[in-house]
């Protein structure tokens, strides 16, 4: 018969965090999910140009998965915030500002997908966990995983 507790933590093993800490724990995943929509169409409207010449709201709808007036929505909330510009029945372009959020969360997504790869994550699912990590890590735990990937990159060659 085994032990039903072998595998507890002991109430001494337990840290338990202030409720301070937890609090600021919380309010950073509120942030990421308040920036994370953002990002992602910053970044996928910044694809769409790159590959096509340009992003249109029909294109950006049926990636999304979502209506165009749901599209439309968030592409007045870019342009309000200084990320984009669009003209009704035109293509969206992007501000420097924007350009930058796009460039800065494809790198984020990119070192994230590296790691999941380099972990022997298949190439279907480290896509599809990249896409939310990518908004939660930390730069010190992005910079962790890039220096992690490249050595186990390294001892590969």
């Amino acid at each position: 018969m085994t032990d039903q507790n072998a595998s507890k933590p002991s109430d001494g093993d337990l840290k338990l965090i202030s409720e301070d800490a937890q609090a600021a724990q919380f309010e950073r995943v509120r942030e990421a999910h308040k920036t994370e929509t953002i990002e992602d169409y910053l970044e996928l409207i910044d694809d769409l140009i790159l590959a096509k010449g340009e992003a249109r709201v029909v294109d950006l709808a049926k990636r999304m998965g979502v209506s165009q007036a749901t599209v439309n929505k968030t592409i007045i909330r870019l342009a309000r915030d200084g990320l984009a510009t669009s003209e009704p029945y035109r293509s969206i372009f992007l501000t420097d500002e924007g350009r930058a959020i796009a460039a800065k969360s494809r790198a984020r997504h990119d070192t994230v997908l590296a790691f999941l790869l380099s972990i022997g994550v298949s190439p279907d699912v480290a896509a599809l966990d990249a896409e939310g990590i990518e908004h939660h890590c930390s730069e010190e735990t992005l910079r962790a995983l890039s220096a992690v990937t490249q050595r186990y990159q390294s001892r590969k060659t």
